[in-house]
């Protein structure tokens, strides 16, 4: 399972031009379920990113979670970040999970957030959104969890 963080100022989804989501500060999370991924990779990226330390204390420093903070996470389902680009110029999504799998993960991921953290928004799982965001920083940062029998490229 992979995501990409955007430390965010503000963040919004829309869906047929209406605001279906959004945060003030806190975490922009692009999500992606691979094929092989469970909870279990759900689990381990969800605590790797309330726990990762991108916030400035008082001094400046990226010290503090989104969880010290208190700010939201905004998360938008995006299997393009499976994308394959290594051959030809059309991208390959073979190593995103099937629409199903995917659904279920993504909606295992929301709900095991909004148990953990007080200001979850979304999107739409397979929707056409727009997604716009003021990053701050910027901060942006790929995490990838992968399946215990993923190959390795």
């Amino acid at each position: 399972m992979q995501a990409l963080i955007q430390r965010v100022t503000r963040a919004e989804v829309r869906i047929n031009k209406q605001i279906h989501g959004a945060i003030g500060p806190g975490l922009l999370i692009l999500l992606c379920a691979e094929a092989g991924d469970s909870q279990t990779q759900a689990d381990t990226l969800l605590n790797k990113i309330l726990k990762l330390r991108i916030f400035s204390d008082a001094a400046g420093k990226m010290n503090l979670s989104v969880q010290e903070t208190g700010g939201g996470l905004l998360i938008v389902s995006q299997f393009t970040l499976a994308a394959d680009t290594r051959k030809g110029n059309r991208p390959s999504f073979t190593r995103a999970a099937t629409p199903a799998q995917g659904r279920e993960l993504y909606e295992y991921f929301v709900a095991a957030a909004r148990r953990l953290h007080p200001a979850v928004a979304t999107g739409e799982f397979g929707a056409d959104m727009a997604v716009e965001l003021v990053n701050d920083g910027p901060v942006t940062i790929p995490l990838h969890i992968p399946a215990p029998d993923a190959c390795q490229d």
